[in-house]
């Protein structure tokens, strides 16, 4: 299974519009970072995680042209703005793709894009299957075994999904000691880490941390990063062994099963 961090920015991305601070200001184009989503490969499936407002210029950059489906983590604009720009895909597969997603966002999603769900639709519009998940129930798709994670985001539930040997947790600021046993036996976490510092709705660096020490993971990968952190080099040099700051473009490897 391949991995390729499309964004691993905040809401806001980095550098910030108007910011002079050294990392906005970096020339490393590892601290560029649009926002946060990542593409998964494995076997004949090509899916996303969240659709962000980067989504053309992040499929454009990685020349892709394959989607089989997305998965929704919650409806942040930054996690689901990108929505219309997967005509394309519709285009060249002539097909709808399947959109998964927990019942609040389902809802939110159609009442945000009514052009797209309503019945008499905006011709042109993107054509799009929204298929509500629930976080107790697995989804198989053929060889596939993707099993959402309930997490909380401040004050709202949102869903984390393993996939095999990875799981994938962003805009995480707390999650249950039972949701925390289905990471049992994965080599690879991907989690968000907005700062070190505190914040009301998300984990800091060492939450994060403390995360990843209480799985079997021998890798994790940090995301949703922003630039109150120092420039790329000096913050990997920071890190644990095994902890590893993603940037945008990365690919990483992970056994399937």
């Amino acid at each position: 299974m391949k991995i390729t961090f499309l964004g691993t920015g905040t809401s806001l991305g980095v550098p910030i519009i108007g910011c002079s601070c050294e990392t906005c200001n970096s020339k490393d184009p590892r601290d560029k970072r649009l926002r946060t989503s990542c593409y998964v490969q494995t076997g004949d499936y090509h899916f996303l995680i969240d659709i962000g407002p980067d989504f053309r210029q992040q499929m454009l950059r990685e020349k892709i042209s394959k989607i089989d489906f997305v998965l929704i983590t919650h409806e942040h604009n930054d996690h689901i703005a990108g929505i219309d720009d997967i005509r394309p895909f519709n285009f060249m597969q002539n097909q709808s793709i399947n959109f998964y997603c927990n019942d609040r966002v389902y809802h939110d999603l159609i009442s945000k894009y009514d052009y797209i769900f309503k019945e008499n639709k905006y011709p042109g519009s993107p054509s799009i299957n929204l298929k509500p998940i629930l976080y107790d129930e697995a989804m198989y798709l053929e060889e596939l075994n993707i099993v959402p994670i309930l997490l909380m985001h401040g004050k709202i539930d949102i869903l984390g999904y393993r996939i095999g040997k990875m799981a994938y947790l962003t805009d995480i600021s707390s999650i249950s000691s039972e949701e925390l046993s289905k990471l049992q036996g994965i080599e690879v976490l991907i989690i968000s880490a907005l700062r070190k510092e505190s914040h009301h709705s998300h984990i800091n660096l060492s939450q994060a941390i403390d995360i990843y020490q209480s799985t079997s993971a021998s890798r994790c990968y940090l995301i949703h990063l922003s630039h109150h952190y120092p420039c790329h080099e000096a913050l990997q040099s920071e890190l644990p062994s095994g902890v590893f700051a993603a940037y945008d473009g990365m690919s990483i490897g992970v056994t399937k099963m």
